[in-house]
């Protein structure tokens, strides 16, 4: 039959109209055939590598190298698929249609190729380099043994004696021990910045540090820039804390008020925790738990998140967990470092600690189980394999930390049944033991840490200056020295354990703690109505959806908009200043007639 001019012409423009979703329909065909293969592949690694990695990590025998061994060959079974230059191709081909794809797609790709960018198979040997680097730092650091006086000390033994040791000959001496593991891992951090930067350049990222700032959407620039405003916003109050510790520490031991902190001085290995230096009279936690067992306190843990009404921990959390130390006389060691572990990107999750009964275990656990209910949040249908992830790296320390926050509360430890204490504990101590805690995070991780790994990456600052520009740092951000001059020969920097074996992204943690107190305040103000300062999370299940409808996405959206949808705001610290603020004021009348001394920034 012959057409009109007019009928042909409507055939036409329908054609025209249904070929571009019969486009999209092929490219998402294909991009979803890919990404379930690719995902189904993954998947296998991935746990096979976190099994190798938790044995590595919980069982370490010296001189035994079967683990090690096991780990590197899991490694380098993941990076020959992940960084394979088919995926890397196929994703970048698909990716030239973002248009057509579905959204969620091309999130998956991108992950793709990120993932990739840390083992491209355009460089195989370099990638096995690392690799076997990497797994021998590991397998050094927590191996190692601290000493004191010919005798072993645990991570825990060295901690508890910075919080509770007064005389200022043995705290230096604790303090150096802590040092001491530095000096090994000093050749293998070298190496391992070589390769970390030359692994990721082989898919056009300028360094390790570049491209981990990637993930957040971000460069360099704009995240030093974000961090240097967190750090700016803080530090009027962070320098009103350093001059009241520097005259609280001087008359506990006895000696001039320093202008800089001495770093045997404090309670913590690296300044990062200044929290113990305030015993809050009727508030005692630590003595409420020495009466429970270690065992308690995880479960109580795990009853706040039922009491929110997520779901009891799967068998798997309690059959396959490390969670307290090691027996005396164990012929192994293990990490002291508490994480949580997805192992399979299902519902195998564990967690790695050494619980004791005191307040500091205590937080730990509701922190680490906050991770765990991350985990299992986003191991749901909606929410592909590849995207089980924190919507950032933030969130998932953000979701950690405020849970910690919320268990710490007067109120919220009451409800639980501790007692702390006959007499009312004082609102300004405790605010001050927050602080101690949350703000002096912020110029070492903000200050100390970001820079030092920005110009270990970024910079490529040269190893003979390492040590040397640590403690520049240091005494910058922090106002803290050492207890005397440290040479070239210690490498006081890779005593952080981040620096060895999550390089390059501690930054995650200062944006987790403006995150905790933007999603705290939100809590506290419009679903609690109570006091920012003293909250009761415990039970209320309508902070339990919230958190739910936090948590469920995963990583399948965008992590500026899931805020702003959340909160109503962007990422700023504004809520963790208002939440100090009444500190702020009472510290400038303690502080009134003292000269402060911390740097300008």
């Amino acid at each position: 039959m012959k057409l009109s001019t007019l009928g042909l012409s409507l055939v036409l423009l329908s054609a025209c109209a249904t070929r571009p979703s019969d486009e999209a329909a092929a490219a998402r065909a294909e991009a979803r055939a890919f990404l379930e293969r690719y995902s189904a592949t993954y998947v296998k690694l991935y746990t096979a590598s976190s099994e190798a990695q938790w044995a590595s990590q919980t069982h370490i025998v010296e001189g035994d190298t079967t683990n090690a061994e096991r780990t590197q060959a899991a490694e380098e079974a993941t990076a020959a698929f992940t960084g394979s230059v088919a995926n890397i191709e196929t994703a970048r081909r698909l990716l030239t249609r973002r248009e057509l794809l579905e959204p969620i797609q091309a999130k998956q790709l991108e992950a793709v190729l990120f993932k990739a960018a840390a083992s491209p198979q355009t460089q195989p040997e370099l990638v096995k380099e690392r690799i076997k680097a990497e797994t021998a730092q590991v397998e050094k650091l927590y191996g190692f043994a601290f000493r004191l006086d010919g005798k072993e000390l645990s991570a825990n033994d060295i901690d508890n004696g910075l919080k509770s040791e007064r005389d200022l000959t043995r705290r230096r001496a604790i303090w150096e021990a802590s040092k001491e593991v530095g000096i090994g891992l000093r050749p293998g951090l070298v190496e391992l910045r070589r390769l970390r930067n030359e692994v990721v350049r082989g898919l056009g990222y300028r360094d390790y540090f570049s491209y981990m700032v990637s993930e957040y959407g971000m460069t360099t620039e704009e995240m030093a820039a974000t961090i240097e405003q967190i750090n700016r916003d803080l530090r009027p109050l962070y320098r009103e804390l350093h001059t009241w510790a520097r005259h609280r520490l001087a008359e506990r031991y006895g000696q001039p008020v320093p202008e800089q902190i001495p770093a045997h001085w404090l309670p913590n290995r690296w300044g990062q925790d200044w929290s113990s230096l305030v015993d809050v009279q009727g508030f005692d936690l630590d003595a409420a738990l020495a009466q429970k067992s270690p065992e308690w306190l995880v479960q109580q843990a795990e009853r706040f998140y039922t009491s929110l009404g997520f779901e009891s921990l799967p068998q798997v959390f309690w059959e396959r967990s490390s969670l307290y130390p090691l027996p005396q006389g164990a012929a192994w060691k293990k990490n002291t470092h508490a994480s949580a572990w997805h192992m399979d990107l299902d519902h195998d999750v564990r967690s790695l600690m050494s619980v004791e009964p005191n307040a500091e275990w205590y937080e730990t656990t509701h922190h680490e189980l906050g991770h765990i209910y991350y985990y299992l949040s986003y191991t749901n249908p909606r929410v592909p394999p590849l995207l089980r992830e924190g919507a950032n790296r933030a969130y998932h320390e953000a979701v950690g930390s405020l849970m910690g926050l919320a268990a710490m509360q007067p109120r919220f430890v009451r409800s639980i049944g501790l007692e702390t204490g006959d007499q009312a504990a004082d609102p300004m101590q405790l605010l001050l033991r927050e602080a101690l805690n949350y703000v002096v995070f912020i110029p070492w991780s903000t200050g100390t840490m970001f820079s030092f790994e920005k110009e270990l990456y970024h910079g490529e600052l040269a190893p003979e200056r390492w040590n040397a520009r640590w403690w520049e740092l240091a005494s910058r951000y922090q106002g803290i020295a050492p207890p005397a001059p440290r040479g070239e020969e210690y490498c006081d920097a890779a005593t952080k354990t981040h620096i060895n074996d999550d390089p390059a992204g501690y930054y995650d943690y200062a944006l987790s703690f403006v995150l905790l107190f933007q999603l705290h305040q939100h809590i506290a103000t419009e679903l609690l109505h109570q006091d920012p300062r003293d909250t009761n999370y415990y039970g209320s299940r309508e902070v339990g959806k919230f958190l739910q409808g936090l948590l469920e996405p995963g990583a399948s959206g965008d992590w500026r908009v899931m805020l702003r949808e959340a909160t109503g705001s962007d990422l700023s610290a504004k809520a963790m200043v208002e939440y100090f603020q009444p500190l702020l004021e009472w510290l400038r009348e303690q502080n009134r007639g003292r000269t402060s001394t911390l740097a300008e920034l």
